[in-house]
């Protein structure tokens, strides 16, 4: 962790693509961008129409010659020249200026754990398009576990689970690195998909894909515990005649329904702690597990995985940026590395 700081720190912007959101965090102005990673493009003329927020509304909403494109997916770059596109409309003209006054412009990204070459090479050919001369990766599961406030450069066992929306990455950290680690294919959207499934088979009512998210509607209240409500009323669409109708729904056969995605985390979580030295694992008691991302917020999820490691299990207090904030942290040189050196003779 020592070399990357000190290369880190030579950074000018850093960019955490995720399949839900980009980020973008600029050294001494701080985190200038936050929008859903979304694009729409005029296929006739091949012109940008919209991206971001306004994109997102767009979805499912467009006549047939405006294509509406999410260039991320589970963290990796699907689509290079749409993300830089995208990227460069995100920042803006003033910001762009800014950037481009430097003389050998720096950038630093976020990758998943264990990302293969082809999708470290296609975030870096995203950050050059920007007019980055140089691009630092940094693995996501660092990042977020700076942001979040854990002492990672410390020898003591940090476990970090970073809930995204395709994928899902579950940590052990200690001295500034990752000791093990296990990430799933798991996210927001599989537990999203499985409601949707649900309500389609049990109750032949399809639900819009944007204006409000079926996860919210059918898991308010206390969530995945069964203190919640009995049941809740979903508004969507006839299967068989196509008209608008409302359903009232079991939250119990719903909370039976998302337990597949949900267990595929639990034992993305036991791989780990099997894999860890007996030593981290006593520390891990105490401190337990810190949950990060967007996907953290899933009502009652925390309480699920209390239940079933028998572990604390702390939300960070902005989990959605977490990743974000370790980046900017890194970039303005607030995290002092530990440094292992050499014993004298």
């Amino acid at each position: 962790m020592t070399v990357s700081l000190e290369q880190l720190r030579r950074c000018h912007f850093a960019v955490d693509l995720g399949a839900s959101r980009t980020r973008v965090y600029v050294k001494g102005m701080g985190l200038v961008v936050d929008q859903p990673s979304v694009a729409a493009e005029n296929t006739r003329s091949g012109a940008l129409i919209a991206v971001g927020e306004f994109a997102e509304q767009m979805t499912g909403r467009t006549p047939d010659y405006i294509r509406v494109v999410r260039p991320v997916s589970g963290g990796t770059v699907v689509d290079i020249e749409m993300a830089q596109r995208m990227l460069r409309h995100l920042l803006g003209d003033k910001i762009r200026r800014s950037l481009r006054r430097r003389a050998r412009l720096r950038g630093a990204a976020c990758t998943p754990h264990d990302a293969d070459p082809l999708a470290q090479r296609a975030t870096i050919e995203t950050l050059v398009g920007l007019g980055a001369r140089r691009v630092e990766l940094v693995d996501t599961l660092i990042a977020a576990a700076v942001g979040c406030g854990l002492p990672v450069e410390r020898p003591e066992a940090s476990m970090i689970l970073v809930c995204g929306a395709a994928t899902t990455q579950v940590a052990v950290l200690s001295l500034g690195s990752i000791v093990c680690a296990e990430r799933l294919p798991v996210g927001g959207e599989a537990v999203d998909h499985a409601i949707v499934q649900h309500l389609r088979h049990e109750h032949e009512l399809m639900l819009p894909s944007q204006a409000v998210r079926p996860l919210q509607l059918a898991l308010d209240g206390n969530g995945l515990t069964p203190h919640g409500p009995a049941s809740t009323e979903i508004h969507g669409r006839d299967v068989a005649t196509g008209r608008a109708r409302s359903v009232r729904v079991d939250t119990a056969a719903v909370r039976e329904a998302i337990q597949a995605p949900l267990m595929s985390v639990l034992d993305g979580i036991g791989k780990v702690l099997r894999e860890c030295p007996p030593d981290l694992v006593a520390d891990l008691a105490d401190r337990g597990i810190t949950m990060v991302g967007g996907s953290a917020l899933l009502p009652g999820f925390d309480q699920l995985l209390r239940q079933a490691t028998g572990m604390p299990v702390h939300i960070a207090e902005r989990p959605d940026v977490c990743a974000a904030q370790g980046m900017g942290a890194m970039l303005e040189g607030r995290i002092e590395p530990l440094v292992l050196g050499p014993l004298a003779a």
